[in-house]
């Protein structure tokens, strides 16, 4: 069987654009959650699972695991988890504006 299986996401530049985004907002929610914080100062717990369910997506896919369930596989698979990434990173450039 072909390791790409003839999906277009399983190139190794989208799983390394995967980890590109999810590294660093893996790396801000664990060391300055803080910075998520908007100016209203409450966070958006169901936004932020949200966006942790993207990073965990990022590096599922970003390693080239591949779950065997499909039901998994919608869930951690680069679909769901760029929008969710892209959702962190507008989350936190509003935070830091002061929106």
């Amino acid at each position: 069987m072909p390791a790409n299986n003839g999906w277009w996401w399983t190139s190794p530049w989208l799983r390394a654009l995967s980890l590109l985004l999810a590294v660093p907002l893996a790396l801000l929610l664990l060391i300055h959650p803080g910075a998520m914080l908007p100016a209203d100062g409450h966070y958006s717990h169901p936004l932020l699972m949200l966006v942790m369910l993207g990073v965990s997506g990022g590096f599922v896919h970003g390693v080239g695991f591949r779950p065997e369930l499909r039901a998994w596989r919608v869930l951690f698979g680069p679909l769901l988890a760029w929008p969710l990434l892209l959702t962190g990173y507008v989350l936190l450039l509003k935070a830091q504006a002061g929106i």
